[in-house]
């Protein structure tokens, strides 16, 4: 039932009064959060009334502590004759007090890890618990959620502990200034050379080795950040390295074979190279673990490429996923594969890599993957075309404000935070007004997460991750004096604004046949639209691409 204010006791003459959190953060004045304990503990009129009454002292005041505002609740409580809902609401602080305790302490929450809690040991389908390295990262990751919940700002912490929002990847962030997932430069890697620990390794003279230093920096990307990796275009990335075996076999072939055997002898021999270096390429990732105790989550595009060496790569790739891996033929679960659809290229008969598009679909039947991608409407939405980073999600357009030059790979995300919606309709009991009210604090406190998440990331410096920032994985080569921010600045990194429970708003609005009503079609709209203006507006201000999921 909708709570009606009494005209004399509103407490809308509150709004400009500043509540100070306990870590000194401030916010807005919310009588609605008032509205919403009264109604949890059934309180009737008059002891709203006298509620309402205490807490207008504040009134003329500029700020207020939450303490200050417990005491006038309590104090309104009392005056109304309802001492025990005083302690009902005494003991509901106390509990939330005890609960955000629990949470932030290591001691506890690795307790739960040693008595094989499902959800703390199940967290991750693609970490297997019962290895030695997994059970040290899930026990890193136990203490990280503890000592990052208390890092956060408080309204923060609080509001992912009860679910208003979701700070994603608390087992990582922010105790690490770790950034979330990327398109990897592979290119500029190759071309430049690159360190990992002790070795300098430099540019690929063969397919073979490249793929070959392609897992082992997919193994050390995956270890210094917590999200996917990428690459992009690798049919067309590769086919250089495949045209240097090409071209050994073509003088092998000019000293043992006749010349009208020569080209034939070349392209099979360097077909059986593509088939094995990607056959390579699909074990090792399959078999690596990354320093978080799991097989790096990578993406790898393929299907632009229209050369007889970059179709032989697209052909390897399908035909291994088809095959399937070892004895068993089973079904890889990295890389995963996304193959790009192109009017012209291959999507009719007669395109001519239509026979490559049909070997996708049989291979994406049989085995899951791959992913479609439209690269025309790809181009529409973004600008350009690009490949998701290897958390699946999409980089804007963007161009280098120093060359004019599009640029999509070495880019990156810098974490993401969900709002919950459903539970704002649902406290807002079909009150569009509430809504839009809540809506607005649970935004705040989203833009006040995302912009830690990036205050934190930039405190890294380049020689905690030397191959993202000094060595070209993030498409450039910092010094050690340099700010990583280099990277990140001028919307060339995102931050992401996710959201769940649009439909499920809807209904609580409109019933569970709201599709076909206009109104309520607006209003989901509305929502999405609201969220993007003020991801635009932040981008705006600060300079952060900030992105909406």
């Amino acid at each position: 039932m909708k709570i009606e204010l009494m005209n004399d006791t509103s407490l809308q003459n509150l709004t400009d009064v500043k509540v100070v959190k306990r870590d000194g953060t401030e916010t807005p004045f919310y009588g609605y959060k008032i509205d919403l304990v009264l109604k949890e503990l059934d309180a009737d009129d008059k002891t709203k009334a006298a509620v309402y009454q205490e807490l207008l002292s504040f009134m003329g005041k500029k700020t207020v502590s939450t303490i200050e505002i417990a005491r006038a609740f309590i104090s309104g409580l009392k005056k109304a004759d309802q001492n025990i809902l005083a302690q009902k609401y005494v003991n509901y602080r106390r509990q939330d007090e005890e609960n955000f305790a629990e949470a932030t302490d290591p001691q506890y929450k690795l307790s739960q890890l040693f008595d094989r809690n499902s959800r703390v040991v199940h967290e991750n389908a693609n970490k297997d618990s019962h290895v030695f390295n997994t059970q040290r990262d899930l026990e890193a990751g136990v203490v990280s959620r503890a000592l990052g919940l208390r890092m956060l700002p408080d309204l923060v912490a609080k509001a992912h502990l009860r679910g208003d929002i979701h700070w994603h990847d608390l087992d990582y962030s922010p105790v690490t200034p770790e950034t979330n997932c990327c398109l990897i430069d592979f290119d500029e890697m190759f071309k430049n050379g690159f360190k990992i620990g002790n070795a300098w390794v430099s540019s690929p003279r063969s397919i073979q080795t490249a793929t070959a230093q392609m897992s082992q920096i997919i193994a050390n990307v995956a270890s210094l950040q917590y999200g996917g990796c990428s690459a992009n275009r690798i049919d067309q990335l590769l086919e250089p390295y495949a045209k240097l075996n090409y071209q050994k076999h073509m003088k092998d072939a000019e000293e043992w074979i006749a010349p009208e055997k020569r080209e034939e002898f070349a392209r099979a021999k360097t077909k059986k190279d593509i088939y094995d270096a990607m056959q390579a390429l699909e074990y090792e990732i399959n078999t690596l673990y990354s320093s978080q105790g799991q097989t790096p989550f990578t993406t790898i595009n393929f299907g632009l490429g229209t050369s007889w060496i970059s179709r032989e790569i697209q052909k390897a790739i399908l035909k291994i996923r088809i095959k399937g891996l070892g004895k068993e033929h089973r079904t890889a679960i990295f890389p995963k594969l996304i193959f790009t659809l192109k009017r012209g290229l291959n999507l009719q008969p007669g395109d001519p890599n239509y026979d490559i598009k049909q070997l996708a679909l049989e291979c994406s039947t049989k085995r899951m993957y791959p992913d479609l991608l439209m690269y025309d409407k790809i181009k529409e939405i973004t600008g350009s075309f690009k490949t998701p980073m290897g958390c699946r999600s999409f980089l804007q357009g963007w161009k280098d404000p120093e060359t004019g030059k599009e640029v999509n790979s070495g880019r990156m995300n810098l974490g993401v935070v969900t709002v919950n919606l459903p539970r704002i309709a649902l406290e807002a009991q079909g009150d569009k007004e509430l809504f839009w009210q809540i809506f607005q604090e649970k935004m705040n406190i989203c833009h006040t997460a995302l912009k830690y998440r990036i205050a934190r990331t930039k405190q890294a410096k380049p020689e905690n991750a030397p191959l993202l920032y000094m060595y070209g994985a993030f498409g450039k080569r910092l010094k050690r004096t340099d700010s990583v921010d280099e990277v990140f600045k001028n919307s060339r990194a995102t931050i992401s604004l996710g959201y769940i429970g649009l439909y499920e708003v809807c209904t609580t609005f409109y019933g569970s046949n709201w599709e076909h009503n206009q109104e309520a079609h607006d209003f989901a709209v509305s929502i999405a639209k609201a969220m993007h203006e003020l991801c635009a507006k932040w981008e705006s201000e600060e300079g952060y691409h900030y992105s909406l999921y």
